[in-house]
């Protein structure tokens, strides 16, 4: 099985008008621009409490091929695989979610950020029936953004499928 996550990042018209505010807010960086890395070449957390609490959303999505004989246990107009554990898609719903609200959890530095809404939608491509898409829309209001959150919500998905 092969599967790969895209990112993208969408920003509400507020905060582009913040953009200004935003710029002087650099995370301080080590010489090589890396803001994770301290000037003592440390690995440290960005400190947010100079940036403004805005709207944030991020997008990801994510894809996982599937053989035809797990292809083959979709029923004439399902749109998820019955297992004896219950619903795949469903469950994968559920831990998707579960693990965008545990990110700071599992990625290191990562800031806690408490997610306002997580959604994922999970689909079969309709030009490769082997190929099963997972999409995460992921939001909040905070002073930072909830891509991480996004991207795991996608990986996990994809890990439970």
């Amino acid at each position: 099985m092969l599967s790969r996550i895209l990112l993208r990042k969408k920003r509400t018209s507020k905060l582009f008008v913040l953009t200004n505010h935003r710029s002087r807010c650099k995370p301080a960086t080590n010489s090589e621009g890396l803001s994770h890395i301290d000037a003592l070449n440390k690995p440290t957390m960005v400190d947010v409490s100079a940036k403004l609490v805005t709207k944030r959303i991020a997008h990801a999505q994510s894809s996982i091929w599937l053989p035809n004989e797990i292809i083959s246990l979709f029923e004439e107009g399902s749109k998820d695989i019955q297992s004896k554990k219950g619903p795949v898609f469903a469950t994968a719903i559920i831990a998707g979610t579960m693990a965008a609200k545990k990110t700071s959890d599992l990625i290191p530095f990562c800031h806690p950020i408490p997610l306002e809404s997580c959604k994922l939608d999970i689909s079969l491509n309709e030009k490769d029936r082997n190929e099963v898409i997972i999409k995460a829309t992921v939001s909040c209001h905070h002073k930072t953004g909830v891509e991480m959150e996004a991207l795991t919500a996608c990986s996990c998905c994809t890990h439970n499928i």
